[in-house]
């Protein structure tokens, strides 16, 4: 009789979520290196280089791919005939190896899971409680695929009960240019198909997990209806022109999965989610002799590239002027040098609050950037740890009291901006600015000093003050309001010619 016991199943949980925050799983890494080497636009393939040089590094370091370490996913195939030598529960089994993956000394996680989800919100300090899926099935094994999501792209799940004539394409086609940028393409997608609305979205989220295979599947042709569904939806997604980071270009998905379940007969539940460019998943299989063993990647498996900055302008910003910043066009490559500002959310609702109230802000803004970020904690000789951007579409709303109020001029973060966004940069003539998502290592080895400014009880959510050095970005919206995310994907669209432009 196999027995499972409480030490090796928590070692293997908390090795696992380790493992996966430094390593991609290679599969990832072969697709986007050919994506990399088919894709004609400049700005794509230049995301995507930052992107491959990041993961190498990441997995060279052992540090996280990306600063948001993820909502921690376990799902568990438990064989009936197991014995478990414990006292917990399996959801209690798993938060314990996540709690000690993400207090990690040598490579601490950041902790993002927050309680009271409508209220205070506060951080429960330790990324618990995961989010675990059991079933039972024959044998006396168990089975375990632990997957760490940004919460980029888990906002960006969508889900609709379609009438069973309604066409999965069409909706699929009509939701994705929507999502925008803010789930880091290029990744992949998976829909789940029937069952019930919670059926749905489960199987989707488990076809994430499964190998990133489109190429052999094109190469034997489809033998299924979910297989001519993925091929259609592979080619006409990429045919959209969004590209890497939403900058436009060939690649948008690197591989499209659905996963389906019988239905009601008046029904048809679709769920759709994505995967980021921070794909991370790992499988192991306990079978009572003691804990798993994960084996690392070889470093020659990832691709010999450079990140080239040769055509990008460096830019002082402890100097910087609106004047200067006129000068600037949508798509340009920016090397920044001096003091750069972090705040994000929790930073943005405060400042506002406190300059409704009349109150001084503890820092002054004016001519300065901010960056959205909110950092992995420093380890060993690190000024900081990880550190890449966020989603910048969720401080829209903050963009026009804070500039007109403070002198504020630059923004930096990830993705598109919105219309109430983009008018106030226009209006105050300032900048927005994107670094890569999906290259927070990469980005962290920029900044040479750190230091909380402000509200240091927001944790990574604090103002900090960071000193960088040629850290790279791209101008995503000019001060005249030309916005590159809207410009790129329909230069692209066009250029590709699969799928009719839609006119405004």
């Amino acid at each position: 009789m196999t027995i499972i016991r409480e030490e090796h199943f928590i070692q293997s949980v908390a090795d696992a979520f380790q493992f996966i925050s430094f390593y991609h799983p290679k599969d990832y890494i072969d697709h986007l290196w050919e994506a990399y080497q088919k894709e004609e636009s400049p700005a794509a393939k230049d995301a995507m280089a930052q992107i491959l040089v990041n993961s190498r590094m990441a997995a060279e370091g052992h540090r996280p791919i990306c600063q948001d370490t993820g909502i921690a996913i376990a799902f568990i195939r438990a064989g009936m005939d197991v014995r478990w030598d414990t006292r917990l529960s399996l959801e209690q089994l798993v938060n314990e190896g996540v709690r000690r993956a993400y207090t990690d000394k040598d490579n601490p996680l950041r902790a993002s899971m927050l309680a009271d989800p409508d209220g205070k919100r506060r951080s429960t300090g330790d990324n618990t409680p995961a989010v675990t899926h059991v079933e039972l099935v024959p044998g006396d094994k168990v089975e375990v695929i632990v997957a760490a999501k940004g919460g980029g792209s888990e906002n960006k799940s969508k889900f609709a009960c379609l009438l069973p004539s309604d066409s999965i394409v069409d909706w699929v086609l009509g939701l994705v240019p929507t999502m925008g940028a803010d789930w880091c393409p290029p990744g992949l997608l998976s829909l789940g198909i029937g069952g019930s609305p919670e059926k749905a979205m489960l199987i989707a989220k488990w076809g994430m997990m499964e190998p990133i295979n489109i190429h052999q599947l094109r190469a034997k042709g489809p033998s299924t209806r979910g297989e001519e569904l993925r091929l259609e939806l592979y080619e006409k997604v990429n045919a959209l022109g969004i590209g890497a980071q939403g900058l436009g270009g060939l690649t948008t998905v690197l591989d499209v999965k659905v996963s389906e379940y019988a239905t009601h007969a008046a029904s048809k539940p679709v769920a759709l989610l994505p995967n980021c460019a921070a794909t991370r998943h790992a499988h192991f299989t306990l079978d009572g002799s003691g804990p798993a063993q994960l084996d690392p990647p070889s470093l020659e498996d990832w691709p010999s590239i450079t990140f080239d900055t040769s055509s990008s302008k460096r830019v002082n910003l402890d100097t910087l002027t609106k004047a200067e910043i006129a000068t600037w066009k949508a798509g340009d490559r920016l090397l920044l040098n001096g003091k750069l500002l972090t705040g994000r959310d929790a930073a943005h609702k405060r400042m506002v609050d406190m300059m409704a109230r009349g109150e001084k802000l503890p820092v002054d803004l004016t001519n300065r950037f901010i960056y959205y970020t909110g950092p992995v904690d420093a380890v060993r000789e690190e000024v900081v740890g990880p550190a890449g951007p966020t989603t910048s579409s969720r401080m829209d709303k903050f963009v026009e009291p804070v500039m007109a109020r403070t002198g504020l001029i630059g923004m930096v973060g990830k993705s598109e901006r919105g219309p109430v966004a983009i008018e106030a940069i226009k209006k105050h003539g300032g900048v927005y600015c994107i670094a890569v998502g999906g290259a927070a290592y990469l980005v962290s080895k920029a900044i040479r000093a750190s230091k909380v400014l402000a509200f240091q009880d927001l944790g990574m959510e604090a103002i900090r003050e960071f000193e960088v050095r040629d850290m790279p970005v791209t101008v995503a919206v000019d001060s005249k309001g030309e916005a590159v995310h809207k410009t790129g994907p329909a230069q692209w669209r066009a250029r590709i010619g699969k799928i009719p432009v839609a006119v405004a």
